[in-house]
């Protein structure tokens, strides 16, 4: 069931892909892809930091803006691993229902059986 939400990831999943391959020099976008994984990753990095930082200061306006960065930011690590919204959504929908405390503990047998291998 798709809902405007999914929509707006789409879209702007869309760009971020369309600018993937523009100037570095013209587009925040290009630039971050064009600086490579380390550079996007610290990125998300800062945007998680500023979430904090709002929340810890419960400026409600400020954590919805951060948590947009922190999205926008997300969304070209997923692009630039081969992945969209979609693929989140998905596993989203995957857990929905499942308690937390389940989920979680599969999620470390998998690590671990990956870990042994």
């Amino acid at each position: 069931m798709s809902t405007r939400h999914d929509e707006t990831l789409a879209r702007l999943a869309a760009v971020i892909e369309a600018r993937r391959g523009a100037d570095p020099a013209a587009s925040y976008v290009a630039r971050l892809f064009d600086k490579g994984t380390d550079a996007i990753l610290k990125k998300i990095g800062e945007e998680a930091t500023e979430v904090v930082m709002a929340a810890k200061d419960g400026a409600r306006e400020r954590i919805v803006g951060e948590v947009a960065d922190l999205w926008f930011h997300s969304m070209i690590a997923l692009a630039h691993f081969g992945l969209t919204p979609a693929d989140v959504l998905a596993e989203l929908e995957r857990r929905e229902g499942l308690s937390g405390l389940d989920e979680f503990a599969s999620r470390k047998a998998q690590t671990r059986d990956q870990e042994e291998r």
